[in-house]
Parts: structure tokens; C-alpha cells; sequence
């Protein structure tokens, strides 16, 4: 199952990558939206994207989750941040939000709630 991980923080990025890939996870990343955008659309199938919400950009990661979701609705959506609570009404239809620091745990459970997978 592939996963879209969205992060302008390095060393967060790589430690959530290297988090999901140990789990058997199939994982993409992006330092940014607009990265992501690119990435999304010249992959066949994401089966969901994990996003913060604050990166430089043309775009947050609220903007991110809503274009990705109109445009492949059965895309899950976890948006995550250690700034914001956004109001769920912001987020795309069935998205899920995750507060910053990210514990294995609390990732994990979110993906079996979710019923994503590994291989």
C-alpha cells in the first residue's frame, strides 16, 4: 500500500518514512505541497496522504488534502500538526487529524482504524 508523507521538516519527514517503510508501508515523500501535487499526479495510486498543515509553499496542507481529495476521493487523508487544531469542516470529508509530536503508536492505530495495511 503506498503512502504520501507530506513534511517540510526533515528530519520529521525521514523519521515518519523511515516509521512507515519498517512497517511495510510502500512511502513517497515531499518537503511541500506543491512537491507533493507534482508527485501525486505522476503516480498511479496513492492509497492515502499524511500532511502537515504549515509548509512554505503555494499552498498549506489543508489546501493540499482538499485538492488531493477532489481529485482522488478514496484517498485517506491525516492531516498533522503541532501548531494548529484546525475545525474539521476545513478538512476534506473523512479526513483525520493527528496532533504533532507523531507517537509509532498513535500513527499506527490511525492507519489500522483506516484499514491501510502494509503489503
Amino acid at each position: 500500500m503506498r503512502l504520501l508523507v507530506v513534511e517540510d521538516d526533515g528530519l520529521i519527514r525521514l523519521d515518519l518514512v523511515d516509521t512507515l517503510v519498517d512497517a511495510g508501508f510502500d512511502v513517497i515523500d515531499a518537503a511541500n505541497a506543491d512537491e507533493a501535487m507534482a508527485v501525486f499526479q505522476d503516480t498511479q495510486y496513492i492509497a492515502a496522504l499524511l500532511t502537515d498543515i504549515d509548509m512554505p509553499g503555494s499552498m498549506n496542507g489543508l489546501e493540499l488534502a482538499n485538492r488531493i481529495h477532489d481529485q482522488a476521493p478514496a484517498c485517506k487523508i491525516i492531516v498533522v500538526s503541532g501548531r494548529y487544531r484546525p475545525d474539521m469542516n476545513l478538512l476534506p470529508s473523512g479526513a483525520r487529524f493527528l496532533t504533532k509530536p507523531l507517537s509509532e503508536a498513535a500513527v499506527g492505530r490511525l492507519l489500522t482504524d483506516l484499514d491501510l495495511r502494509p503489503h
